[in-house]
């Protein structure tokens, strides 16, 4: 029975082991890391089309443009993103069989996070930390999970 650290943000996710031996300070074990590089990408990156690139030719040599739809392509790919790191979270617990895991994750996506979360997996969650901590060393990491909340 494992227990496990979950540092995420929509770039970014990291689970680490907490290894906890006799006589010995805790220690993590990274286990899973992996970059969404569609949550670094702008909206012009990810589609071809710009509104109004493509015209179309009048009588009288008028030119003709669209202006495009607005399809919220940015709040899609945000729940798209947070999604796969739910399906992630859900796979990691059940695989490692925890009966106790910690949630490190950027404030806007906590909540939505969770709302994702199987019930069985939610039910075991130790302690949830509203804050990006991707960037944080190991040593700031288990700090962050010894304190009280």
């Amino acid at each position: 029975m494992a227990e496990i650290l979950i540092v995420t943000d929509l770039g970014h996710f990291k689970a680490y082991e907490i290894i906890e031996e006799v006589m010995e300070s805790p220690r993590l074990k990274l286990i899973k890391e992996f970059q969404n590089i569609d949550a670094y990408m702008k909206v012009s990156e990810k589609v071809s089309d710009e509104p109004g690139r493509f015209g179309r030719e009048q009588p009288g040599g008028q030119i003709v443009k669209g202006f495009g739809e607005n399809h919220n392509l940015q709040a899609e790919s945000e729940k798209r993103l947070i999604k796969t790191i739910a399906a992630e979270i859900n796979k990691l617990i059940k695989k490692y069989n925890c009966k106790k895991w910690h949630l490190a994750a950027e404030k806007t996506v906590n909540n939505r996070l969770l709302e994702l979360i199987d019930k069985d997996v939610y039910e075991h969650l130790d302690k949830n930390i509203k804050a990006d901590l991707t960037k944080k060393g190991k040593k700031e990491l288990l700090s962050y999970i010894n304190k009280d909340s």
